[in-house]
């Protein structure tokens, strides 16, 4: 079967600065692939050029196959902006880390989650919209979602915020979800409330998700498959349950040697992730 996701050797470079180096990586439908790797090893860029979000100042080359609901491969780095546009948030979704960016402060929350719906569906009344939005809400467990509909971001929590941010992302019922750090925010219960969720909402849509985190423990609880990212390259790829108990990589057992436990020694300095982009980790 074809992958409905498939990047292949995708390079990105940002001036003379190459961010994202011969990245390869590959989606399956309804599979959750966590992208897992320290600040700057290109994961955020690998998932914004999926989406053709870089900007002016980005260029890309290589591949990024989307198989659409057509079951016809489309490469998204040759779409326009309109192709695009047509694909964000209906066949694609994308949730972001911070919800107090990613929201507009000045306009209800409701409204937001509406307008994300009537993006695609403009045959659809503003009641008709509206309903949608609550339904939405709901299935994200926000409390008395009706009566919170006209509410702004700031009276809302950090773990609300990144629900609404969950609901305007599936209320279209994508088939990819992007989960840009979407529980780095987050204080501990409250992360995993939104981790919950997310996998209780891809199980119930059959969703593929791409699941971005610097925290390898975060991933365990949600991925299938792990691809591990250092200074722009992937670097070890598989089954979750091995990479975690049985890596090969050099970089993804500093990565896990790295992580404090409850037999870590309190009066010791953290573990430290070797290597550098130089070399080390190759």
């Amino acid at each position: 079967m074809e992958p409905l996701l498939d990047i292949r050797d995708l390079h990105i470079w940002f001036g003379a600065n190459e961010a994202v180096r011969g990245v390869s990586l590959h989606l399956d439908a309804g599979e959750v692939l966590g992208l897992v790797g320290e600040s700057g090893s290109g994961k955020s860029a690998t998932a914004l050029a999926i989406l053709g979000l870089l900007g002016t100042a980005a260029r890309v080359e290589g591949q990024i196959l989307w198989r659409g609901s057509d079951g016809v491969a489309m490469d998204l780095l040759r779409q326009d902006a309109g192709g695009l546009r047509r694909l964000r948030g209906r066949e694609i979704a994308m949730i972001f880390q911070e919800p107090m960016t990613a929201l507009n402060p000045v306009m209800t929350i409701g409204r937001q989650v509406a307008e994300a719906a009537e993006a695609h569906s403009p045959s659809w009344t503003g009641r008709e919209a509206k309903q949608k939005a609550i339904a939405a809400l709901e299935s994200v467990a926000i409390p008395e979602a009706a009566r919170r509909y006209g509410d702004y971001p700031h009276q809302f929590s950090g773990g609300q915020r990144q629900r609404i941010l969950i609901a305007m992302a599936l209320i279209n019922k994508p088939r990819l979800l992007i989960a840009d750090e979407p529980t780095t925010a987050l204080d501990v219960t409250v992360q995993a409330q939104v981790l919950e969720l997310l996998k209780d909402l891809q199980q119930k849509h059959g969703l593929a998700m791409l699941f971005i985190s610097h925290d390898l423990a975060v991933v365990g609880q949600v991925a299938s498959r792990v691809a591990v990212m250092r200074s722009g390259e992937v670097v070890e790829t598989g089954p979750c349950e091995r990479l975690l108990t049985h890596p090969e990589h050099a970089y993804t057992k500093s990565l896990l040697a790295a992580v404090p436990t409850l037999r870590t020694d309190r009066d010791r300095p953290l573990a430290m992730v070797a290597g550098n982009s130089e070399g080390g980790f190759k």
